[in-house]
């Protein structure tokens, strides 16, 4: 794809999945079968569920990442090509699988175990042969579905090129005070940030910190205070992916040089639409979607 020069542009480091979802009534008791509901397949990943959002939020949008030679990697990275996002540094690695996510669908939340195939083939080597995408990028966004050392090979040539850094630390691995403190922004949700509280001091993260609430929201630090977008009502029918949407869409925003606070209060809006939908990325909605939901919730 040829890059449009008036649009920012977004490097997602990350993973490629794809999701194999079912729903239940009940979650089964250990050596216990029920009876589920509707099974699917869907694109997914954190990875590539980010950089779908910040796409659809008007970006330009390159990833680096991994997929298997399997029938998944193929479709995966079609899928992923249909949506203009540049996949030339999506590595596809012979006798490995595309990476799985098994979700399961119950009570309007999720239950989710991840094998992560050729997404924990990706190298600090391979992102440094990447460098040049990383640093003609506005914004890098990375997850933790890589190996994490990887992550921090991402982040430390972002920082060497003075390139905006967006974390989201899902799922949760230790990171160092070091890496942290290369990274502009941080997108725990509560749980992800209790457990970064018992290796780093709060007041090391406190201003870089954007902490998805689920239903009640986001709060974030400005100049020391803690302060809270409100979560939207909304009918749920799947919440996966809520959080990539949100992250993807901040990551499009803070690349278009908007106001950290525009930015949150835009992505917070995405991710609520974003659970009206099933399916990570089925669910992931357009700029004039965004727009609109905003002025249908102002009346």
């Amino acid at each position: 794809m040829t890059d449009n020069d008036n649009q920012p542009t977004v490097c997602v480091v990350g993973s490629i999945n794809m999701d194999v979802t079912i729903s239940t009534d009940r979650i089964p008791a250990q050596g216990e079968t029920v009876i589920g509901g509707n099974f699917a397949t869907y694109f997914g990943g954190k990875g590539a569920n980010q950089a779908v959002a910040a796409a659809r939020a008007g970006a330009n949008v390159k990833m680096i990442g991994a997929v298997g030679a399997d029938d998944f990697g193929h479709t995966s990275l079609t899928h992923l090509q249909s949506e203009n996002i540049d996949t030339t540094a999506v590595d596809m690695m012979p006798d490995v699988s595309t990476g799985v996510a098994n979700i399961i669908l119950t009570e309007q939340d999720n239950r989710i175990i991840v094998a992560s195939g050729a997404n924990f083939e990706v190298t600090p080597e391979i992102i440094a042969s990447n460098e040049q995408q990383i640093k003609d990028s506005d914004v890098v966004l990375l997850q933790l579905e890589l190996p994490i050392k990887t992550v921090q090979r991402a982040i430390q040539i972002a920082n060497r090129h003075g390139v905006p850094v967006i974390l989201n630390p899902a799922p949760y691995a230790a990171l160092s005070k070091e890496t942290l403190e290369m990274c502009t922004y941080m997108t725990p949700n509560e749980i992800e940030l209790a457990d970064m509280l018992q290796l780093v001091p709060f007041e090391v993260m406190k201003e870089k910190l954007i902490v998805t609430l689920g239903s009640y929201g986001v709060s974030y630090y400005d100049q020391g205070d803690e302060r809270q977008v409100e979560g939207y009502d909304v009918a749920v029918k799947d919440t996966t992916g809520a959080g990539d949407t949100f992250n993807g869409v901040l990551a499009a925003m803070i690349a278009k040089k908007w106001s950290t606070v525009e930015a949150i209060r835009f992505a917070n809006a995405a991710a609520g639409l974003s659970i009206t939908k099933e399916g990570a990325q089925r669910g992931v909605p357009t700029l004039n979607e965004i727009y609109s939901f905003i002025e249908t919730k102002k009346q």
